[in-house]
């Protein structure tokens, strides 16, 4: 396969398997072959970065959707693999692409549940892009829906079916061609507008059967779409299974490997490099960003607010449209003679992190001590306040922690003292020793207060933003550090407390920015929309407002001038 390599191409294989084997070697498995790592950068058309975001998209989605191992010869994938609901064709299209072909017709959702036929589609694609000649050209996508009714059809599994084919499997997807969509497909609403990222839609063509030639010559097309595609002895199908007796997929272990966190920040198929966002930002300009936030904002949240709306909570919200959702919302410790357990208060991912953070209200007056509770509950080290307790002559936030130094307070079974201010330009620090009144334990946390930011708006420049969260996350590491073997969880610690007044305006911008930044640092891409997007199903209406979503895109632009990422004349 080597000699088939351009010199460069050659090149990128090597520091893709030198990086993705350094990874491997991390967590005691076999490395990567140069057959697999080819297949990957195929897809990425050698671009090393981008493949490596691919081979990591790829084993987290199998492993999210549990195809950890696929064993072809065993019931219920065997007979999936055979129902003919799925196959390629032993044609290919002039240019030398495979062509794929999903039935919906032959599924029947009642029966066969969506993991089987994610398994058998895994398990058929990762088989076509064996072919190197598959990896050059690409792969054409036929989804027949000839003669399909509603039943046939399941909105999740068609989105999964073909968001995985653009963003997290190993091939070049040339085209999709949707052949012979029902009216009920086609309006009164298109549901590949739901169904597809952008990208993806470009590709994309709904075509009537007698136009499909037009796409495909008449050669490559099988003789009956809709459901009629008989699978004889001498189909690809059968074939593959004959040849597969025994044969362990060389993915399969590293897909195994559990996810370091399950986070939902994790590099995603549309990430961008920085002259990518550069490019983005000058094209859109600040009305087109504004226009992406209108997009974002229009959609629902993924989740239901009961609890946040009993009526018995209700005067917990600091405000009556701000509410957690019931999916993520952190549950205080339940104690004897307490009707509830709510606090406006969610767990929110971070990069490759799950509850990296908990996005909260300003507290009030009225649960100062569920907030300390919940402080300690969670072990938390860390708190970031990004607002004033008052501003514009309003009510931001209570005095929830003792403000000179040496004060204590007492808030419920919670005793806060104040050991020690730091005053910055921009922030204040504050060291609280907490101790627990019920069982005599104290700890140590740290409280930081940004002072440059006005309510609904964007501080003036980034810089004093990145440097305040700059020294909340040194804070954040030393604190881990002092605790020592008694921390057990996720290497970056537990929960860091971000809240503003509502806890979705500059509590999202933060949060944003901090896993934007940590991306690139990792990986050299980020992506601001997916990343808002994604904070949002955890903290509903997460980014506040377009021009908080803005200035995220600014900010990072800023930060990486300022760090030589990006020279101010790219």
């Amino acid at each position: 396969m080597a000699a088939s390599l351009s010199a460069e191409e050659e090149q990128a294989t090597k520091e893709f398997l030198e990086e993705i084997n350094k990874w491997t070697t991390q967590h005691g498995v076999s490395p990567l072959s140069w057959e697999v790592a080819v297949k990957f950068l195929m897809a990425r058309k050698f671009d090393v970065l981008r493949a490596i975001e691919l081979f990591h998209s790829y084993r987290e989605t199998r492993l999210k959707e549990g195809i950890v191992k696929l064993q072809p010869q065993e019931e219920p994938l065997r007979s999936e693999l055979l129902s003919g609901k799925f196959t390629v064709l032993s044609v290919r299209d002039p240019s030398g692409a495979s062509i794929a072909l999903y039935t919906a017709k032959l599924h029947h959702p009642n029966k066969t549940g969506n993991h089987v036929v994610l398994q058998a589609l895994f398990y058929l694609l990762d088989q076509a892009v064996e072919s190197f000649e598959t990896q050059r050209n690409g792969l054409v996508f036929i989804y027949d829906m000839a003669g399909s009714n509603y039943t046939n059809f399941e909105l999740d599994l068609s989105k999964k079916i073909l968001n995985l084919l653009k963003g997290a499997f190993p091939a070049r997807l040339k085209k999709v061609l949707i052949v012979g969509a029902p009216v009920w497909f086609r309006v009164p609403y298109n549901l590949l507008s739901l169904l597809l990222k952008e990208k993806l839609r470009e590709r994309v063509q709904m075509v009537k059967m007698s136009d499909l030639c037009q796409h495909l010559p008449r050669d490559c097309l099988p003789e009956h779409l809709g459901g009629l595609l008989p699978l004889d002895a001498h189909s690809w199908n059968q074939q593959l299974l004959a040849g597969q007796n025994g044969r362990v997929d060389p993915v399969d272990e590293l897909v195994g490997i559990p996810l370091e966190d399950s986070s939902v920040h994790n590099p995603g198929p549309e990430a961008m490099r920085l002259p990518e966002l550069m490019a983005h930002l000058g094209r859109l300009q600040r009305s087109g960003i504004h226009l992406e936030y209108e997009e974002i904002r229009k959609e629902q949240p993924p989740g239901t607010f009961h609890c946040a709306l009993t009526a018995y909570n209700q005067e917990r919200n600091r405000y009556g449209d701000v509410l957690c959702l019931d999916q993520t919302r952190v549950h205080l410790k339940t104690r004897r003679n307490e009707r509830s357990d709510y606090i406006n208060a969610s767990f929110m991912d971070g990069y490759k992190q799950k509850n990296a953070y908990i996005g909260t209200q300003g507290p009030l007056e009225k649960t100062y001590g569920d907030f300390w509770r919940m402080v300690w509950e969670q072990n938390v080290l860390v708190i970031v306040m990004t607002t004033r307790a008052d501003e514009g002559g309003r009510k931001k936030c209570g005095q929830y922690w003792p403000l000179e130094e040496g004060g204590q307070e007492v808030y419920s079974h919670m005793a806060v003292v104040n050991q020690r201010v730091d005053n910055h330009s921009h922030y204040n620090q504050t060291t609280l020793e907490l101790h627990n009144m019920e069982n005599c334990e104290q700890r140590q946390v740290t409280h930081f207060q940004y002072l440059s930011w006005p309510d609904y708006g964007v501080p003036t420049s980034a810089v004093t933003l990145i440097d305040f969260l700059g020294a909340v996350k040194r804070q954040q590491r030393r604190s881990v550090k002092a605790m020592g073997p008694q921390w057990t969880g996720h290497p970056l610690g537990p929960p860091m407390v971000v809240h503003c007044s509502a806890g979705i305006g500059r509590t999202g911008t933060f949060c944003a920015l901090d896993i934007c930044l940590s991306q690139l640092q990792d990986v050299g891409t980020l992506n601001v929309c997916q990343t808002v997007r994604r904070m949002r199903t955890q903290r509903a209406f997460t980014i506040q407002t377009p021009d908080q979503y803005y200035f995220c895109h600014n900010a990072i632009l800023e930060h990486a001038q300022r760090q030589g990422l990006l020279s101010a004349n790219q």
